[in-house]
């Protein structure tokens, strides 16, 4: 196989995966939920849905592509936590409770980095549910109010966030 059609397929998936990021700095300009808010959004989305399942049917899983899915997912995320976070208007304990969450999740990134001289990606199963979840919240905000939402996804980010400290901290890996 020639060398440009191995990079095309390389290319594919990654430039999905890179466009998550444009689809979530694109969704700065637009009132929240306004048609070209969720038009971003669903795309985002959409994007973080096939660009792993592009990689693996092209056959161009890569450890670049891995560390880049886990960028764009945070990048999306952010964005999204960014042009939501005022409208949610959570209690206290649901917005500690993610101030947690959160700063276990950059220990583990900090102290897998400081162990291993890279950065540690794990792409679990509780990993997939969080963002699965996390994905449907907004699209859920006009018939459920978010305080009754977050304890779910709380619970589940946190399983995924002890779980991934445990991994990173044990070394130990998945089983695919």
């Amino acid at each position: 196989m020639n060398k440009s059609r191995v990079m095309g397929r390389t290319f594919a998936a990654n430039f999905i995966t890179a466009s998550r990021i444009l689809f979530s700095l694109l969704l700065f300009p637009f009132a929240v939920f306004s048609p070209a808010f969720w038009v971003f959004y669903l795309l985002g989305g959409f994007t973080d849905m096939i660009d792993g399942t592009v990689a693996r049917k092209t056959n161009s899983v890569s450890s670049f592509g891995s560390k880049l899915d886990t960028a764009a997912d945070f990048v999306f995320f952010l964005s999204v936590l960014w042009k939501l976070f005022p409208l949610l208007k959570l209690p206290l304990w649901q917005v500690v409770w993610i101030g947690v969450i959160a700063a276990v999740k950059i220990l583990c990134v900090v102290f897998g980095f400081a162990h291993k001289k890279q950065f540690v990606v794990n792409h679990s199963v509780w990993n997939k549910i969080t963002g699965t979840l996390l994905f449907i919240l907004p699209l859920t905000l006009r018939y459920l109010a978010a305080v009754y939402s977050v304890p779910l996804l709380c619970v589940t980010a946190s399983v995924c966030a002890v779980q991934e400290c445990y991994w990173i901290c044990t070394n130990r890996k998945r089983k695919e």
